[in-house]
C-alpha cells in the first residue's frame, strides 16, 4: 500500500529567515511560523494557543524565502514533516521535526507600504481590479457578447 504525507499550514514568521549556504552550494532557509487557535473558556475568557512550526526550505526556495519572507508576514507552507537526529554541543542526541518546504506563498499585504514585488523578476506587481475590462472612451471594448460575434464563423 502506498503512502503520502503533506503538511499545508497557515500562519505569521516569527522572524526572518536564516539563510546560509551548505558546502555543495545549495542554499538553505530556517524560519518558524506560528498558527494561532482561539476560542473561549468555560468562563468566556479568550484563549489564544499558538503551534510554532519549524521550516526548512533549501535551493531556489531558500532563496526566494530570504529575500522577501519578513518577521510577521502571513505566509502559506507546504511540505511534509522530516525528524531530524543531531549531537547538542554537550555531545547528546537530539531529535528536531520540521516542515521539509515543497513551496510557500506569501499571503496579505505589506504592513510598511512597500510597493509588492514579484519574487521571481523582482519587478513590481501590478495590482489586479475586480473589472479586468475596463475600456477609455477611444478605444472598443474586446470579447463582447454572443451578439458581438460574425455568424459566418463555422462553429
Amino acid at each position: 500500500m502506498a503512502s503520502y504525507q503533506k503538511i499545508l499550514i497557515v500562519g505569521n514568521l516569527g522572524q526572518d529567515p536564516e539563510l546560509r549556504y551548505l558546502p555543495n552550494g545549495d542554499a538553505v532557509a530556517n524560519f518558524s511560523v506560528g498558527v494561532s487557535e482561539r476560542w473561549k473558556d468555560a468562563n468566556g475568557a479568550p484563549v489564544e494557543r499558538t503551534e510554532w512550526f519549524r521550516c526548512s526550505a533549501f535551493r531556489r526556495q531558500a532563496e526566494i524565502a530570504g529575500e522577501y519572507l519578513k518577521k510577521g508576514a502571513q505566509v502559506l507552507v507546504e511540505g511534509k514533516q522530516q525528524t531530524r537526529k543531531y549531537t547538542a554541543q554537550d555531545g547528546t542526541e537530539k531529535y528536531s521535526v520540521e516542515l521539509r518546504v515543497d513551496s510557500f506563498t506569501m499571503l496579505g499585504s505589506r504592513a510598511d507600504g512597500e510597493q509588492q514585488r514579484s519574487p521571481s523578476t523582482g519587478a513590481p506587481r501590478q495590482q489586479r481590479t475586480s473589472n479586468a475590462r475596463q475600456s477609455t472612451p477611444n478605444q472598443p471594448t474586446r470579447g463582447g457578447g454572443f451578439d458581438d460575434m460574425d455568424p459566418d464563423i463555422p462553429f
